[in-house]
């Protein structure tokens, strides 16, 4: 009998403690090791997006350029006032800023980002001929450095056309002269891209028909061929028979 109230007083000093749970500053604790670690799991993607898009990029160095340009040139439009008063040098500056995106981003970045480029050719009767250049479709070309390009192509100008607006609702015509620039260099280079990416699935997929209509001609031809060599070798082997 000893034993079994020794037993029981055991169990009674036991069960509260096991119904209690943890106490409130463990539990405290716990929340806040859990609140900080998913709060460094969100900001961790935020903080290294943009390092993990350029351990991602085939051309890294021609993506930095293609984007320093066009965003130094929007930063020296919208900030460049805040430290001179000198119009005329953020203007000059701006539209250079603008001249060396337009050049790089046409002769540069788009043949290495997607393979793509054009040019334009006066001819001798003085018109315009647009000449488009693309790579292999053996080429894979990287996604994160596609996308990245086309996104920016086409949201740089839409950019510059809110900053139109702006100029116009403000009436600073002077202000407007460098977007009206700005978005002229940067339209050329959309359409310019996209008659390039038009043209290229045109020709290689004409391409690729072409090459399956002559491999199918092919595969035909020596079918009739090989036929009639077996039914001459027949006919010769009969008579000889014979």
């Amino acid at each position: 009998m000893a034993d079994e109230s020794r037993v029981n007083l055991l169990q009674a000093e036991i069960q509260p403690d096991l119904e209690a749970g943890p106490s409130p500053s463990t539990t405290t604790d716990n929340n806040n090791n859990n609140n900080n670690a998913s709060g460094n799991v969100n900001n961790t993607p935020r903080n290294n997006a943009v390092r993990d898009y350029f351990q991602q990029s085939s051309h890294p160095i021609a993506a930095f350029f293609f984007l320093a340009f066009r965003v130094g040139a929007l930063l020296m439009y919208l900030l460049g006032s805040i430290f001179t008063d000198n119009f005329t040098l953020v203007f000059v500056v701006t539209i250079l800023l603008l001249a060396f995106d337009f050049w790089t981003v046409k002769n540069v970045s788009g043949r290495l980002l997607v393979g793509l480029r054009w040019w334009n050719e006066i001819q001798e009767d003085g018109s315009n001929q647009w000449v488009f250049e693309s790579a292999s479709p053996n080429r894979k070309n990287n996604a994160a450095d596609s996308r990245l390009f086309w996104t920016v192509l086409y949201a740089t100008p839409v950019l510059w056309g809110l900053l139109a607006l702006t100029c116009i609702f403000t009436l600073k015509i002077s202000w407007l002269v460098i977007v009206v620039v700005a978005i002229i260099l940067n339209m050329a280079n959309v359409y310019g891209y996209t008659q390039c990416d038009k043209d290229a699935k045109r020709k290689w997929a004409s391409g690729i028909a072409a090459q399956t209509a002559l491999g199918s001609l092919g595969s035909t031809a020596s079918g009739i061929v090989g036929k009639a060599v077996g039914s001459g070798l027949t006919s010769f082997f009969s008579a000889g028979s014979r």
